[in-house]
């Protein structure tokens, strides 16, 4: 079983002041993908999803996807915007729409958010948590694509909530604990 690491992160917890109010602000819900090319914040609330923030600022375009489901099921084929619930289908769509607007995988900059097993699991489970196989399957998928994590924040028991400012690449998180 994969180990997960909280990497160094570039954002800062609830007591900074907000991300720029100039900029328009795009919400992202569960099971969606945006893509900018203008600067935005981008925001949504995680807790078991993951959320994977992707920054190309030479070609000045910015995602953020929201898969809550680690995997797309085996049997038959998927439309996009079924698939983008899945972090693994999520990952690869971006990776392609990056690829068409001439980013570069080693020049672009991935973040990695949620995976937190918000939801009362019995202790006697030993299956592992929906939040720790959407985080192990986004690391696995990030790296077969050709993608450096540069930040990530991780698991724990926490949702959090995550705003992506797409002019500097900063994203800022907060907690929100119970």
């Amino acid at each position: 079983m994969a180990v997960l690491r909280v990497l160094p992160l570039p954002f800062w917890e609830a007591s900074v002041p907000a991300v720029d109010d100039a900029l328009p602000e795009i919400y992202v819900l569960p099971g969606e993908s945006h893509l900018v090319a203008q600067p935005a914040v981008i925001r949504t609330v995680l807790g078991s999803c993951v959320g994977v923030t992707i920054w190309a600022p030479r070609i000045g375009v910015s995602a953020l996807c929201h898969p809550m489901l680690p995997s797309v099921p085996r049997e038959g084929r998927i439309e996009a915007s079924q698939g983008r619930r899945y972090v693994d289908y999520a990952i690869r769509e971006l990776g392609r729409r990056f690829d068409a607007l001439g980013a570069l995988r080693g020049e672009v900059e991935v973040k990695l958010f949620g995976g937190a097993d918000v939801l009362v699991v019995s202790a006697n489970d030993s299956r592992p948590t929906i939040g720790r196989m959407n985080s192990e399957v986004a690391l696995e998928v990030l790296r077969a694509e050709g993608f450096t994590v540069a930040a990530s924040s991780l698991g724990g028991d926490c949702g959090v909530h995550i705003s992506f400012n797409t002019s500097t690449g900063e994203v800022r998180l907060r907690r929100l604990c119970l």
